[in-house]
């Protein structure tokens, strides 16, 4: 029989629950993600690993994306844990959106373990030139009309 008993893992939880970021959880740790903008549009990319891609949702509620996905525990009997750092179960991932977004247009693509969501730009919060206008009137030109008569030959 293999002694499974490791004095330190409570202790490693515990330092990493106190010296992790605060109001960070499990779903944060679980789904990693980077933001940023790229010229008309914001990317976030999730990383996934081991998640099946047919678990990920992504939806938009108002002004809420949401991600969700979820990673199944391995079932199988005969295995003997000697280490379990792997979070399972579902995680999820709320992010509110500021104006200026074209929601209809949120892309998702999946690759290699990362969620991509492209958010695109709405036309009418990207920037665009103004005309200016000089305040002077176009210039018109008057004049009389003189009927004339042609003689017939």
């Amino acid at each position: 029989m293999v002694l499974t008993f490791d004095p330190f893992r409570e202790f490693d939880r515990l330092a990493g629950q106190m010296l992790g970021a605060p109001g960070v959880g499990a779903a944060a740790v679980a789904m990693p993600m980077d933001l940023y903008r790229s010229g008309d549009h914001f990317v976030l990319h999730c990383d996934l690993a081991g998640i099946d891609p047919g678990s990920v949702s992504v939806d938009v509620d108002g002004r809420v994306l949401s991600i969700r996905a979820e990673r199944s525990a391995r079932t199988d009997a005969d295995v003997q844990w000697l280490r379990r750092e792997r979070a399972t179960g579902t995680f999820e991932r709320r992010i509110t959106l500021g104006d200026g977004l074209d929601l209809a247009k949120i892309d998702a693509t999946w690759q290699d373990g990362v969620l991509t969501v492209t958010i695109p730009v709405a036309e009418a919060a990207k920037p665009r030139r103004i005309e200016i206008n000089t305040g002077q009137a176009p210039a018109t030109i008057e004049g009389k009309t003189t009927e004339t008569k042609s003689l017939g030959r």
